[in-house]
């Protein structure tokens, strides 16, 4: 206890400056320009948000010093681990703390467990268990860090606490390197909040002197604090950004088609995974898993489980995911044919097609498939619309039927899950007849989310006008053939 009157040693969050305080703080002496919401077409996969901004606090400090609902220890697996974080936990915490440790019989990588805070002012102390990190067992040790952060969360949330302070699990004694690390602690705790941001008031992030400024440089990839930082941000993020919880994606990079072909039987293991796959093509065949053809036969036989398929797709869409992430696609993306405007009457995100600037016989179909990944990946993680404008398209615009069987193939189950409508916007007899025939007899499950849309007052119907950012020639088109459109109509729920 601290002498009466003597200030404590300990620290409140609620007195510490918040993740976008600091930021606010350094845009006064600013004379950047925002960025504009109509120069955005792609957004970052962690997109600007104020209200999980606000709950982000990054401090050096001890962790152990903090006032909040809990706090995290990273140990060893028998919980005894003589690292800077644990040794001042377990001073501060008193000998109470070592005694309830041992109820516990050890914590596995990976996991989390709760004690009591004893004497320090959080209630809670969440042990867990980072990985040691080889260079040939990264994958491995990506997952399991991953685990760590996510359990902390989970445990959290399912003991109601309104607030955590993490220290760096990634210990220098197992020799995690700092900034992969932190990569994977951003993404796990911004992806947690998305998803259940209304169980957590605050995320302190407590760092050395050593760890503050990687944390500063990664920070704003996952938490922007303005649109103008998000995209300024954008090239930053790796090529691996994880799923929709930030659990890292793991293609089939340890798949070879002879073992470590190329490599000289001496090379060192310790180069890692990144160096055998250098000696492997890009290629179609050098991609193989297993037996191709046998699959195939087994797919026709009706021998493959239909959970086997839905792993081996995966996998497929992983490999193409993380294609799309790595490739420099500022070709296509300068067409403008595929962008994010407004939300539709029941809140869902409106993505736009302009066919009229897809001039599909002079750029690369492969690398406008990546585009489309690229850019739809954390669009289809929920609900959202398509709006194709087909207006004044002509021979050089048409997407033709296997391209879009092709895209229809590739892509993940989320994103014909979640597609709630398609807006065919100007269409014309013959694509009509194209579309009937194209959800007839190639792919099923989208005819019935298809609406002709004749005129732009009554697409508005659905999407409010102000939701939607339309290209001039289209507003011109539709003045020209259906008159010009008035805000007085009444809205519909749907078309």
């Amino acid at each position: 206890m601290d002498p009466l009157g003597a200030p404590s040693k300990f620290v409140d969050i609620d007195s510490l400056p918040g993740w976008t305080d600091v930021y606010e703080a350094k845009q006064l002496d600013s004379h950047t320009n925002p960025v504009e919401k109509a120069q955005v077409d792609v957004r970052s996969p962690f997109p600007y948000r104020k209200d999980i901004n606000a709950k982000i606090i990054l401090w050096k400090g001890d962790v152990a010093l903090l006032n909040c609902t809990a706090i995290v220890n990273t140990s060893n697996e028998s919980l005894t681990d003589k690292n800077p974080v644990s040794e001042s936990v377990f001073m501060h915490a008193g000998p109470d703390l070592r005694d309830e440790l041992q109820k516990l019989k050890g914590c596995r990588t990976g996991e989390a467990k709760l004690t009591k805070g004893f004497n320090l002012a959080a209630r809670f102390i969440i042990h867990t268990v980072g990985p040691k990190y080889k260079s040939r067992y990264r994958t491995a040790a990506e997952s399991s860090l991953y685990s760590c952060y996510r359990n902390v969360l989970q445990l959290a949330k399912e003991q109601a606490m309104c607030s955590v302070g993490f220290c760096v699990i990634n210990s220098l004694k197992r020799c995690y390197p700092l900034e992969d690390a932190t990569h994977i602690a951003l993404r796990t705790v911004r992806r947690f909040l998305e998803i259940h941001g209304e169980t957590l008031e605050k995320v302190v992030f407590a760092v050395s002197e050593l760890e503050e400024a990687t944390y500063q440089k990664l920070l704003p990839l996952y938490f922007p604090r303005s649109l103008e930082e998000e995209i300024q941000s954008l090239p930053y993020l790796p090529a691996d950004i994880g799923n929709a919880e930030g659990e890292p994606v793991v293609p089939e990079r340890q798949i070879r088609i002879t073992e470590k072909p190329g490599v000289p039987d001496d090379a060192s293991d310790e180069e890692g995974l990144e160096a055998d796959l250098s000696f492997i093509g890009s290629h179609a065949f050098a991609r193989m898993e297993g037996d191709v053809d046998k699959q195939r036969r087994l797919i026709l036989q009706g021998q493959l489980s239909e959970a086997a398929l839905q792993k081996q797709h995966q996998r497929n869409y992983n490999r193409w995911l993380c294609q799309a992430r790595a490739e420099d696609l500022s070709d296509i993306a300068s067409l403008k044919a595929l962008y994010q405007t407004g939300v539709d009457n029941f809140g869902r995100t409106v993505m736009v097609v302009v066919g009229r600037n897809i001039p599909v016989t002079l750029i690369d179909m492969e690398k406008a498939l990546l585009y489309f990944i690229h850019v739809m990946d954390h669009i289809a993680v929920k609900e959202y619309v398509l709006v194709y404008f087909h207006t004044l398209t002509n021979d050089y615009n048409q997407l033709d039927s296997n391209f879009l069987k092709k895209l229809y193939d590739v892509v993940d189950a989320k994103y014909k899950r979640n597609l709630k409508a398609l807006y065919f916007v100007h269409p014309t007899f013959r694509s009509k007849v194209s579309a009937w025939f194209f959800t007839t007899f190639t792919v099923s499950g989208l005819k019935d989310k298809i609406h002709y849309v004749e005129s732009l007052q009554q697409l508005f119907t659905a999407i409010p006008p102000e939701q939607i950012d339309l290209p001039p020639f289209v507003l011109e088109y539709d003045a020209r053939e259906n008159g010009p459109y008035y805000s007085s109509y009444p809205p519909s729920p749907d078309l």
